[in-house]
């Protein structure tokens, strides 16, 4: 191989480096990390187009629930979504108040004392397992693959799962395991609680921390 060749390979070589390196990361609850670029996060389920070696991509759709945190490319991105993303947004801003409070399972909603006003945004991190039932025991993100249940405050959403509320009023809002920002339309007190529609077999807690 001449010099010139050699050069130009070496180039090529650095060229797709680069390209494998500069990607969005899926670090997965299994230790495995996809890398590729994240599409989009939606009702549960992250599009994401996976690195096959060094020119091959595929299209995967994955349930966000196997997913620890999404490490996103910094040369291409400006914000970081720590654990969890998914739908969880960009870094908590500095400075804000915070309240922690136990949201018991067995009782329907708990008041954090924290007073919000409609367009206010906040920040949750909670962790914690809750027992709602014989055999059934979950996090703040809820019973996965959970079915549709219309006697469950919030029907469409996993059973078990982090919710909230602003004062006495039904419009219910998911907070799961979502460390992102949630932007609150009501005045007045939060609320936290268990999306379920039974609390007397219900054991365990949340720890949850508010950001406002």
């Amino acid at each position: 191989m001449t010099t010139r060749h050699a050069w130009a390979w070496a180039g090529l070589l650095f060229l797709v480096l680069g390209v494998s390196l500069r990607a969005d990361t899926l670090v997965m609850r299994n230790g495995e990390r996809i890398q590729g670029q994240l599409i989009s996060v939606r009702d549960g389920v992250i599009e994401f187009e996976g690195q096959r070696g060094f020119f091959g991509r595929e299209r995967l759709r994955i349930d966000l629930a196997d997913v620890t945190r999404i490490e996103f490319d910094r040369n291409n991105r400006s914000d970081n979504y720590n654990e969890r993303p998914g739908g969880n947004g960009p870094s908590r801003p500095g400075g804000m108040r915070e309240r922690s409070v136990v949201v018991n399972a067995a009782e329907p909603w708990q008041d954090t004392g924290v007073v919000v006003r409609a367009g206010q945004t906040v920040y949750f991190e909670a962790s914690g397992r809750v027992r709602w039932g014989p055999g059934r025991q979950d996090g703040p993100e809820g019973e996965r693959n959970s079915p549709r249940n219309d006697s469950r405050p919030m029907p469409n959403r996993p059973a078990a799962a982090l919710i909230g509320r602003v004062g006495e009023s039904n419009d219910y809002f998911f907070i799961g395991d979502d460390t992102g920002p949630i932007r609150v339309r009501g005045n007045g007190r939060l609320y936290l609680g268990v999306n379920d529609d039974y609390l007397r077999d219900n054991s365990g807690s949340f720890r949850v921390t508010v950001y406002y």
